[in-house]
């Protein structure tokens, strides 16, 4: 019941402080299902005409509504229909979706209709002057169309437009929103725009809430590169695509550098320079028909400008990037990073996701169900939208100044993009300015999380470069810090804590392809004749050379290591698993050593331990290459300890002190020594 006078309660606030500025979102939903139209297309209509809480008027709206989009929206099926009425008729009033280009042979500007399927109609430059989008993408529009045919003037289409109105709201106040947010508390804020988006936020819990508010943060903030990636059907693509008209997704992926950035014979801006957001939906399909098309895009996202010829060009539109995710999150963070689903020339570019200001845990947001959609009142989108609009001229970047300082695991790079996050966050709940040190609490602990994020995949792709993950704030009147973690940080680890089976061993080393890897040797000792029988290596011949010196070297050395350890009458059996499935490594000679040795003892290694190194035929023990990022792989898999031939001993002093901490180094000095440590011998 609490429930109900809450939701009456927030509707009277609403249609009293924003009377005719919002609608009942099921009307949308009702005409919805019936046109296939954008949802402010629809609102803009319902706006004009039921935008009342008296519900003998709301009816009559809807049926004026649903009569204009029966007579006017042109349906792609009946589009001949309609240019029929149009000639038999002399004129006729339309709803469709229109781009405009301009034809340079006849000198003049010509209109192509999405629905009604018409090319070449001429249009006043007027209307193009006045509303540049027409040029790029299209916008939708009420149109009066005429037709009258010249047989003289040939080549020109009989079709005219006579008058042009897109679907937008005329004009907006925006000191109409910072009076009326003055009423309103900030959790019914949040419900007023969580419900003008068409979802119902007491069906929510609280994270989803601030998930879908994030959503919305690239539309009121400039340059804003976001990137949420999670499983089918949970609505990633819906703002960007029917929310607002300022914003375009671009579907499949496939684009040029002239359509998104600017085309050199045209000499035209793109669509960064068009719409307020670009969306990229399904990123795994994205790809560039230029070689150079990556590189702008990073300098774009850097910087909000990109070179073109001799011209250095300057937008603020803000860059989206939604796909799915097709496996388990737990399998993905195991074996993989959560940029895994781009294409492969940027899923591992740690300079392209080192541009993201904000990552989306889109697993954490439930697949959409009847009941996530609402029935009670929200802004009308379009309005929405240039309430938005209007906040890209305004930052608030700065607001979390007065209350605390970042912590020094944060660069350049992670600062800005918290500052952006905590203003699109502001500009969203707290358009007047009006908030508390709480308040931007909260939200700091967002930025900081969402860029975390970001920066943990950057550690796993580009190594100790990233090292510093560990994001904090300092409150500036109690001196305290505060870390900030990600929820999926953490979980379950390649290598389980407790004790392991005789004759498994952990280990890291370098694939062919130079990544790090965490691979899992598994040793069994059977009675047989001495064969060393391998399986998990496929055809690599480093793996298995590596492999073969180790059994030599055990064989040799049996006796001196225990005269427990019986060769002729065991058969070994081994096997390796690529933990990350990044390819095998040639770096697996020492820790098979020890897995033969606690196989054959029945004796398992320590807890939590990783082994590293790597020996020639002689028992030479290698140096580890780029040690530091070894040791992180370490760290992340789960390692609690770690076996260290002392040649690393140099590079360990250099190692950054907070992965240090973390680990148990135990250095070796030969093979041997290294069996011992690995045993628990004294």
């Amino acid at each position: 019941m609490e429930s109900i006078d809450k939701e009456i309660s927030l509707n009277f606030k609403l249609n009293n402080h924003f009377a005719g500025r919002v609608v009942r979102k099921d009307l949308t939903k009702l005409i919805k299902e019936g046109a296939n139209v954008p949802v402010y297309v629809l609102e803009y209509l319902l706006g004009m005409y039921c935008a009342t809480d008296d519900e003998d008027s709301i009816e009559e709206g809807v049926k004026r509504v649903k009569k204009i989009l029966a007579e006017n929206y042109v349906r792609p099926d009946e589009s001949e229909i309609v240019k029929s009425k149009i000639r038999e008729i002399g004129h006729y009033s339309i709803i469709d979706k229109v781009t405009v280009s301009l034809n340079d042979k006849r000198d003049v500007y010509e209109a192509e209709f999405s629905n009604l399927g018409l090319k070449g109609v001429p249009i006043s430059s007027n209307y193009v002057k006045e509303y540049d989008k027409l040029l790029m993408g299209g916008i939708w529009c009420i149109m009066k169309m005429d037709y009258y045919f010249d047989e003289e003037i040939k080549g020109q289409s009989p079709f005219h437009i006579s008058n042009l109105k897109p679907i937008q709201m005329p004009n907006m106040d925006i000191e109409e929103i910072f009076e009326g947010r003055k009423h309103f508390t900030k959790d019914e804020w949040i419900d007023v725009l969580i419900r003008s988006t068409g979802m119902e936020p007491t069906q929510l819990e609280e994270r989803v809430k601030w998930h879908l508010l994030l959503r919305l943060v690239p539309l009121v903030e400039n340059n804003y590169n976001v990137c949420e990636l999670g499983p089918r059907g949970t609505g990633k693509s819906h703002v960007y695509k029917e929310i607002s008209p300022n914003s375009i997704l671009v579907s499949g992926g496939q684009t040029t550098v002239a359509n998104l950035f600017y085309n050199m014979s045209t000499r035209k801006i793109g669509l960064v320079g068009l719409w307020d957001v670009v969306a990229f939906d399904e990123v795994a399909g994205i790809k560039f028909k230029d070689n150079d098309g990556i590189q702008i895009m990073k300098d774009y996202m850097a910087s909000g400008s990109f070179a073109r010829g001799k011209e250095e060009k300057n937008a603020s539109a803000s860059m989206v990037f939604v796909g799915n995710i097709n496996q388990s999150l737990d399998n993905l963070i195991k074996t993989s990073h959560l940029f895994a689903p781009f294409p492969e020339d940027m899923a591992n570019d740690s300079a392209f996701f080192d541009r993201m200001h904000y990552y989306i845990p889109g697993w954490e947001i439930p697949k959409m169900r009847p009941e996530f959609f609402t029935d009670q009142y929200g802004f009308i989108v379009d309005y929405m939208a240039e309430f938005f609009r209007e906040m890209r001229k305004r930052s608030f970047s700065d607001a979390l100044d007065k209350y605390f300082k970042l912590g020094n695991n944060l660069n350049q790079r992670d600062v800005i993009a918290v500052r952006k996050t905590v203003s699109g966050l502001v500009k969203l709940i707290y358009p007047n300015g009006e908030y508390t040190k709480k308040d931007i609490e909260e939200i700091l602990k967002f930025a900081l999380e969402g860029r975390r994020r970001v920066k943990e995949q950057l550690k796993k792709i580009g190594g100790m470069e990233f090292y510093d993950v560990h994001f904090s704030y300092i409150d500036k009147e109690t001196f305290e810090e505060e870390y900030v973690s990600v929820p999926e940080q953490g979980g379950s680890k390649l290598i389980p804590e407790g004790q392991g089976k005789p004759g498994h061993v952990y280990t890291v080393g370098h694939s062919d392809s130079g990544m790090i890897g965490v691979y899992k040797l598994e040793n069994e000792v059977v009675s047989g004749s001495g064969k060393f029988d391998k399986s998990g290596i496929g055809g690599h011949r480093g793996a298995k050379e590596s492999l073969d010196t180790a059994f030599r070297y055990f064989t040799s050395n049996a006796k001196s290591i225990s005269s427990n350890i019986s060769i002729k009458t065991k058969d070994f059996l081994m096997h390796i698993s690529d933990l990350q499935g990044i390819g095998l490594t040639n770096e697996l000679a020492i820790a098979e050593i020890i897995g033969l040795c606690s196989g054959s003892l029945n004796r398992p290694v320590l807890e939590s331990l990783v082994v590293l190194g790597d020996m020639t035929v002689g028992g030479t023990i290698a140096k580890i290459d780029e040690f530091a990022n070894v040791l992180q792989v370490c760290v992340d898999a789960g390692a609690k300890k770690v076996l260290i031939p002392v040649t690393s001993v140099v590079d360990y002093q250099t190692v950054p002190v907070d992965l240090v901490i973390k680990i148990q180094p135990i250095f070796y000095s030969d093979p041997i020594d290294a069996i011992y440590k690995a045993l628990g011998a004294d």
